[in-house]
């Protein structure tokens, strides 16, 4: 007796789709192709507080040499880009804000871009109201740096963005970005401005703090200095639950993660900079700690776990919805 074989190998199987393929379809039209959706938000709970990752946008560019890398050769960062199925010389970059609801306060972490500062991102004001909140709602905004793309919300047109709120800033961030010798310079100047239109309007009625400060209970500002020099990120605790919004500590969760060390252009002491990633990710790697990281893939939430050198980004699934 004979037996066929059932093994089927890839050329048979694209073979069968192939056929399966070709058979019309009859009487019905084409649905419209509605373009690129993306999850743009995610809410959990730590403990008695409810959080929500919104993101305000991405931005499609050339990369990620030689943003990231900036300290080895293209060839070594188009490697790993391929080797984590990514492309070698394009990428993306999203921007994630936070939200922190702990029953009595609304704390926006962040402001994103702003509106029409870049094509595809500024899109919070839009996203809170889908989500059913007015700007008004917001009690508080802390402020993690003085970059762009964090501070570019603060105002809209002329106005504040979030007329009710409190807002907390670093101290050392704020006076190393309005040190007037910093205009000299040409290649600050554009970020300097942007700190003079954004942030120095609220200079007044802010509340300046420095690490080990509290922005309410149970919400501790941490030292991350490097990426700039008074970068600053948010410990997280209630009920015993924990979490860290991480800013720009790491910018890429392949290239600034599993390769720490490589210099990455936005960091203004890069040495600095790859030193606190490889501190604050190795801490949150032992105490299996869930982040938000600003520049992580939507909707940014996630842990590490120890890889050779670096850490292995792993993206929250469902063990925040219990």
């Amino acid at each position: 007796m004979t037996h066929r074989s059932t093994t089927i190998d890839r050329r048979s199987l694209l073979a069968g789709a192939a056929v399966g393929m070709a058979v019309p379809t009859i009487g019905l039209a084409a649905t419209p192709q509605q373009g690129l959706l993306r999850p743009w938000f995610w809410r959990f709970e730590v403990g008695a507080f409810e959080v929500t990752s919104i993101l305000d946008g991405a931005v499609q560019i050339d990369g990620p040499h030689p943003i990231f890398g900036q300290n080895v050769s293209a060839e070594d960062v188009a490697e790993l880009a391929e080797a984590n199925f990514l492309p070698p010389t394009r990428m993306e970059a999203p921007f994630s804000v936070t939200l922190v609801n702990t029953g009595s306060e609304l704390i926006l972490f962040d402001t994103g871009n702003g509106a029409r500062r870049r094509p595809n991102a500024g899109l919070l004001l839009e996203r809170l109201g889908a989500l059913g909140l007015s700007p008004g709602d917001i009690t508080h905004v802390v402020i993690t740096h003085f970059h762009g793309d964090h501070i570019g919300g603060l105002t809209e047109g002329d106005d504040p963005a979030f007329p009710n709120a409190a807002y907390i800033i670093g101290a050392a961030e704020f006076d190393f970005w309005t040190n007037e010798d910093l205009l000299a310079d040409d290649a600050m100047r554009p970020r300097v401005q942007i700190v003079q239109d954004k942030v120095v309007p609220f200079a007044e009625q802010a509340t300046m703090i420095t690490p080990g400060d509290s922005v309410v209970s149970g919400i501790e500002a941490v030292d991350c200095s490097g990426h700039t020099p008074g970068h600053m990120i948010y410990h997280v605790e209630s009920g015993g639950e924990r979490l860290m919004i991480t800013s720009d500590t790491a910018n890429h969760y392949v290239m600034s993660l599993q390769r720490p060390d490589w210099h990455v252009r936005f960091d203004m002491d890069k040495e600095a900079a790859a030193a606190r990633r490889k501190e604050v990710f190795g801490m949150l790697a032992a105490d299996r700690v869930p982040f938000i990281g600003y520049h992580m893939p939507a909707p940014a939430l996630g842990y590490v776990e120890p890889l050779g050198e670096g850490f292995r980004y792993i993206p929250a699934s469902y063990q925040l919805n219990l």
